[in-house]
């Protein structure tokens, strides 16, 4: 990707996070509640009318729309997200914390999706139309339309109940306790990827450069390991990109379900308590890593296929 093209994506990014950001700010300032009162409905304990109008007074939650929006925002370039209503703490820092689980428990996610995918899909397409395709499509087809939260509870009856192989309960850290949560993210997008992979390399072993390898001699597992399966992964980037993403914001079932300490979890406390801050943090939070994320796939195009470096 070349420089100016490179500065256009930033700058893209810099408008849309504007864009977000004021839709978001919005939405929470139309919605129907009371966050000083939920912020005291905590507690158990529920001040009269009077010291509620100042908590509201002194919160800015009075002023007009573009004022509070205005003032947050400068407060957010200057890297202060505010102050969770919930817990009284920095948001910043709130969600620093849950990032790296966020992170770890997404890759993890990844690497199974892949293991289970890219075999499963390359056995389908080599074994067209024969049981072993069936099989795998059938495979595939239950993991997609199997949803993550019955995924996760049946992991948690047959592996962590009846088995005892893996703790139910995913808090703290350690590889043990994201197993069972990543595997969950990862049994649906396994599908999906499997069939990705099995219908690019039919392409990809459709097209003459295949014919022409093969009539020069080279056997045909040469020509899948060295030419079909690397031509047929490529366009897989822009997926993978896509689905890391979504797992960034979109794990916040299964989160809950293992109770696995990340941003998920963290959102749904937030909205449940109506913790404005929190939430705008953290729609900021994952919409900026989502474009950072597919900024880095399209950046890899660059330097994995020649013909964009060429301008092809």
């Amino acid at each position: 990707m070349l420089k100016r093209q490179l500065l256009q994506r930033l700058f893209q990014i810099v408008i849309v996070l504007f864009g977000i950001s004021f839709l978001s700010f919005l939405l929470i300032y139309l919605a129907p509640g009371d966050p000083v009162r939920a912020m005291f409905a905590v507690t158990g304990n529920i001040p009269s009318e009077e010291i509620l109008a100042d908590m509201r007074e002194q919160m800015g939650l009075n002023r007009p729309f573009l004022v509070q929006y205005g003032h947050w925002l400068m407060n957010c370039l200057q890297g202060d997200f505010g102050t969770s209503y919930s817990q009284g703490k920095p948001v910043s820092q709130m969600l620093a914390v849950r990032v790296l689980p966020t992170l770890q428990l997404a890759l993890l996610a990844l690497v199974m999706m892949l293991v289970m995918a890219i075999p499963a899909g390359v056995l389908a397409a080599l074994h067209q139309n024969r049981f072993l395709d069936y099989f795998i499509r059938a495979v595939t087809f239950t993991g997609i339309s199997l949803p993550n939260f019955w995924a996760g509870l049946l992991l948690i009856y047959f592996v962590a109940l009846k088995l005892e192989l893996l703790p139910v309960v995913s808090t703290g850290m350690g590889l043990q306790k994201m197993i069972l949560p990543a595997f969950t993210l990862a049994f649906a997008m396994a599908g999906k990827y499997a069939r990705q992979v099995r219908a690019a390399i039919l392409e990809e072993m459709s097209q003459d450069y295949v014919y022409g390898a093969l009539a020069r001699g080279l056997s045909e597992t040469v020509v899948l390991w060295r030419h079909v399966i690397p031509n047929a992964m490529l366009p897989l980037l822009t997926l993978l990109g896509l689905s890391l993403g979504s797992l960034l914001g979109g794990t916040a079932v299964v989160e809950v379900i293992f109770s696995y300490p990340a941003l998920g979890s963290l959102a749904i406390n937030a909205i449940t308590s109506m913790d404005y801050p929190l939430i705008q943090g953290y729609v900021l939070w994952i919409a900026l890593i989502y474009m950072i994320v597919n900024l880095a796939v399209d950046v890899s195009y660059s330097f994995l296929d020649p013909r964009l470096r060429k301008g092809v």
